[in-house]
C-alpha cells in the first residue's frame, strides 16, 4: 500500500485544496477553516470522510491497473509488439494521436475564448496520448485484441519522448514556456499503463490456461469497479465541473471527442476493427498525465481537474453514439454474410 501512496499518488497541495492524482484519475478534496471547537467536534467525521475518499481513489486505481492486466492475461507477445512490427499502421496511429489532435486542439484554443483551465485541459489532453484502460469486453466485441494491446504498448512507450517534446514544440508556438521532463512521463506510463499488461503477458506464457480463465472474471470485477468507483468521483466533483459550464465549455469537448473518433476512425487502415480501436484511442486521452502536464507548467490553475473530469464525462457520452453505429455496421456484415452463405448452400 505504501507504493500507492508514495509513487501512485504524489499530492498537490496548495492552501486548502487537496488534489489525490492516482493512475489517471483524480480525486478533489476541499475544506474550509473554522473555529478551533468546530474543527475538534468534527474530527472523527473529518477522518472518516478522508478515508472513504481515499478508499474510492485506491480502488479507483486498483480496478483501472486490473483491467489492463486482464487484456494482458489474454495477449502474447506477438500481440505486444503488433504495431512495432507493422510500421504503417504505427505511423498512422502517430499521425492521428501525436499530431492531428495537438493541432486541433491548439486551433481550437486559437479561434475561441475558452475558460483558462479548459484551454489547458485540452492542450494536456492533445499531447498525452496514451489511452486510458480499455474494457476487455470492448477489445473483444471489436476483434482487435492484438491491434488494442500493441496500440497500448506502442504509443505509451513513444509517449515517454513525445511528450516532452511535443510540451517544447507547443512552447515555441504559443511563445509559452512549457516544460515536462521524461521521468515523471515515464513513471506514470509504467504504472499505469506497461506494467500490467507486461505482467499479464508473463504469466500467458508462462501459464496460458490459468491466464485464459482468470482472464474473464478479472476483466468482469475491473470494469464493475471502474464504472463505480468514477460515478463516485464525478458525483464528488460536481460542483467544480458545473461552475466550467458555459463559454463553449462543453462543446469543446463535445468537438475534441468527436474529430478524435473521426480522426481515428479515417486514419485507422482497411480493417474495421482496427478502425474501432484507433477511433476510441484517439478521442480517449490519459487524464493523468495531462493533470501532470498542467500541474508541472500551471499550478495556480486549479480548476483544471474539474476540466479534465468534465472531459472524462463528455467522453463517455459522446463515445456512445459512435459505439453503437459500429455495433450496427459489424451485425449488418454479419448478416450480410450468413445470407450469401445460405444463397450458396
Amino acid at each position: 500500500m505504501e507504493l500507492f501512496t508514495n509513487i501512485i499518488i504524489p499530492k498537490f497541495f496548495s492552501g486548502r485544496l487537496r488534489i489525490y492524482f492516482l493512475s489517471g484519475t483524480c480525486w478533489a478534496i476541499t475544506g474550509k477553516n473554522g473555529s478551533n471547537t468546530r474543527e475538534s467536534e468534527n474530527d472523527q467525521l473529518n477522518v472518516a470522510t478522508m478515508d472513504l475518499q481515499k478508499l474510492i481513489i485506491i480502488g479507483l486505481a486498483a480496478s483501472a491497473l486490473l483491467n489492463l492486466f486482464s487484456i494482458g492475461l489474454k495477449a502474447s507477445v506477438q500481440d505486444a509488439t503488433y504495431l512495432f512490427r507493422r510500421p504503417g499502421e504505427l505511423f498512422r496511429a502517430l499521425l492521428a494521436m501525436n499530431v492531428l489532435m495537438p493541432v486541433f486542439a491548439i486551433t481550437l484554443i486559437t479561434i475561441f475564448n475558452f475558460n483558462p483551465a479548459v484551454k489547458i485541459a485540452l492542450v494536456a489532453l492533445s499531447v498525452a496520448p496514451i489511452p486510458p484502460p480499455v474494457p476487455a469486453k470492448m477489445v473483444k466485441s471489436a476483434g482487435a485484441e492484438s491491434y488494442a494491446i500493441g496500440l497500448h504498448m506502442a504509443i505509451g512507450s513513444l509517449a515517454i519522448i513525445f511528450v516532452p517534446l511535443a510540451m517544447k514544440v507547443i512552447g515555441l508556438l504559443r511563445d509559452v514556456d512549457l516544460h515536462m521532463s521524461m521521468w515523471p512521463v515515464a513513471r506514470v506510463v509504467l504504472i499505469s499503463v506497461l506494467i500490467p499488461i507486461i505482467v499479464g503477458v508473463v504469466v500467458h506464457k508462462l501459464a496460458p490456461t490459468l491466464a485464459e480463465r482468470l482472464s474473464k472474471p478479472i476483466a468482469l470485477i475491473s470494469g464493475i469497479g471502474i464504472i463505480i468507483f468514477i460515478i463516485a468521483v464525478w458525483i464528488k466533483a460536481a460542483p467544480a465541473m458545473w461552475s466550467l459550464v458555459g463559454n463553449g465549455t462543453g462543446l469543446a469537448f463535445v468537438a475534441f471527442v468527436s474529430i478524435g473518433l473521426a480522426i481515428g476512425h479515417l486514419l485507422g487502415g482497411p480493417v474495421p476493427v482496427n478502425r474501432t480501436s484507433l477511433a476510441i484511442s484517439t478521442a480517449s486521452r490519459h487524464p493523468g498525465i495531462a493533470l501532470a502536464l498542467a500541474q508541472a507548467n500551471f499550478p495556480a490553475e486549479k480548476l483544471v481537474l474539474a476540466a479534465l473530469l468534465l472531459y472524462l464525462l463528455i467522453n463517455a457520452i459522446v463515445s456512445i453514439p459512435y459505439l453503437l453505429w459500429i455495433k450496427r455496421r459489424q451485425q449488418k456484415i454479419l448478416n450480410e454474410g450468413k445470407g450469401m452463405m445460405k444463397k450458396f448452400s
